[in-house]
């Protein structure tokens, strides 16, 4: 989600591999693995703006010369009601308050949510179950950054992207890892997983990460592994410590592409997150 579409399709491109539903692996559709336990979770039973306790938002045009206004704590963006998390993007003529930040107006407006300074993790599985919006122009992420990203950069804080998917793709959900000393040393795998129409109901969403592996699931399906040691560097390997997590709903940008107003608003939809962590010796 922090990088160029360049980047992310060469990353899914180089991993020679667009797997289709019907030919994944079975795994878990909800819940933890043997001897893990919840340690974290955002149910959104509540009302109003997302829990502060939990979540804060990145605010502005933030990367990717994306066209949105991440707006900050505005529920029209960013809201839970009966039960769920709403994260809309849409079309509209916003004041932006910080004029220096691309403009003083923006066209489109959306929310990322955050938990940076508030919770990460290192190790777990972090599951979603979750919503797509649809049309040409979304590009929705479930997502997760080194908890270090603001003293040493992107890359080296390391990236995990659960999933992206974008509009004019609609058939395809991708998982994708990005990692290396800087810019210039940036690599990425990643892999896509062919699905049907994910904005029509709820799907699991869902990472296991160990010291050795991650995994990245859709449903029952596992159809992304990532060997962590292919991140080993000089300076120590960005997916051995903690991450903290990111949703965010992005419109148009460098792999976004051209937004078809017509479908504006769009909502994307999570019902819960949990996160999982191994007890000790398995309890």
């Amino acid at each position: 989600m922090h990088r160029a579409h360049s980047l992310r399709w060469a990353a899914v491109m180089a991993a020679g591999i667009i797997m289709s539903v019907s030919a994944g692996d079975a795994g878990r559709a909800e819940g933890p693995p043997p001897g893990y336990k919840l340690v974290w979770s955002d149910e959104f039973n509540y009302h109003g703006l997302p829990d502060p306790s939990k979540w804060g938002y990145e605010e502005g045009f933030v990367r990717n010369r994306e066209a949105q206004y991440y707006t900050e704590a505005r529920e029209a963006n960013a809201r839970v009601e009966n039960g769920v998390l709403t994260i809309e993007g849409r079309k509209e003529h916003f004041k932006v308050p910080h004029p220096g930040q691309g403009g003083k107006e923006a066209q489109y407006t959306s929310a990322s949510l955050i938990t940076l300074r508030k919770a990460s993790w290192q190790y777990g599985r972090v599951e979603v179950r979750a919503k797509l919006p649809q049309g040409k122009g979304v590009w929705p992420a479930i997502w997760m950054m080194g908890a270090d990203r603001t003293k040493v950069g992107w890359p080296a804080c390391g990236e995990i992207d659960i999933m992206e998917f974008v509009g004019y793709t609609p058939d395809h959900v991708y998982a994708t890892l990005h990692w290396g000393a800087d810019y210039k040393h940036h690599q990425s795998q990643g892999k896509s997983l062919k699905v049907n129409a994910p904005w029509e109901d709820f799907h699991i969403y869902a990472m296991e990460w160990t010291p050795e592996r991650m995994e990245f699931y859709y449903d029952q399906t596992c159809y992304h592994r990532f060997d962590v040691r292919k991140a080993d560097q000089k300076d120590g390997n960005p997916f051995r410590r903690p991450h903290y997590l990111l949703l965010n709903l992005a419109l148009g940008g460098e792999w976004g592409g051209k937004i078809d107003d017509a479908m504006l608003p769009q909502k994307f939809l999570v019902d819960y997150i949990r996160v999982y962590q191994k007890t000790p010796l398995g309890k």
